[in-house]
């Protein structure tokens, strides 16, 4: 994976995947994900996206000022999607990767179809304590097989109501804590490599400079449009990941 071909391939996927996340503040581990897997595997995806991922959402979970009423809110959620992660990633030992990568390809597709078509959840308050450990638990098993943090996470914590800047410091205290639980159980599993984490440093850099680059284009460009944009692509992008998987299954 230290050849040139591959450096500049992780490289530009990482600059790309700090672009958009500096433009509509979320998708660098969706873009990640979905370009890594279909171009090494799964898990090398899951072990580069981890330095980078957690960098770039701690400060996001951080600033607002909001944290301990956040967490005091949503913390069974949080630590029910942490702690499962161990479980999903169990899977990585005993499932054939292609049928993992064809359920990353699946969550893709279907996050990016619920945005595309409009698709709101409300939670009730009455609702949410049980549903918030309910999807954390889902939330944390899928992290763990698959790498990605979003479904259903991120629409939980759309559908219960919290104010943007709530949201944004919300998904970041999610991503982080997806993050850490992610690292420790592939390193449990003997699956994190000491090379995976240093390449994972290294492109902590060109994933900042995406982001500085993205916020500058959010300056310039219609949020809207590009998240239609974003999506768009990611639904493309899952429909390519669950065919390849099936054409290679079935070769």
């Amino acid at each position: 994976m230290t050849d040139t071909s591959s450096l500049l391939i992780i490289t530009a996927t990482f600059l790309l995947a700090g672009g958009v996340k500096g433009v509509i503040g979320l998708g660098l581990p969706t873009v990640c994900l979905g370009i890594l897997a279909t171009t090494f595997d799964l898990i090398t995806a899951m072990g580069l996206l981890l330095i980078p991922s957690f960098v770039t959402n701690v400060w996001q979970a951080v600033i607002g000022g909001n944290a301990k009423l956040i967490f005091l809110r949503i913390w069974p959620f949080l630590v029910l999607a942490t702690v499962t992660i161990w479980i999903g990633s169990v899977t990585l030992q005993t499932a054939n990767p292609l049928y993992l990568t064809a359920l990353l390809g699946l969550l893709l597709l279907a996050y990016a179809s619920l945005n595309l078509l409009g698709f709101h959840f409300s939670i009730s308050p009455h609702k949410e304590s049980w549903m918030g450990p309910l999807l954390g638990t889902a939330n944390g098993l899928l992290t763990g097989m698959t790498g990605s943090f979003v479904v259903p996470g991120v629409i939980f914590l759309q559908a219960i109501g919290l104010p943007r800047d709530m949201l944004v410091q919300a998904m970041g205290m999610l991503f982080s804590l997806s993050t850490i639980g992610l690292a420790f159980s592939l390193q449990k599993h003997n699956i994190l490599t000491s090379e995976l984490l240093y390449i994972s440093a290294l492109v902590v850099v060109p994933t900042l400079i995406g982001m500085l680059l993205g916020q500058k284009i959010r300056k310039h460009l219609s949020e809207i449009r590009f998240k239609k944009i974003f999506f768009v692509s990611i639904l493309i992008l899952g429909l390519f990941i669950i065919g390849k998987s099936v054409l290679i299954l079935n070769s």
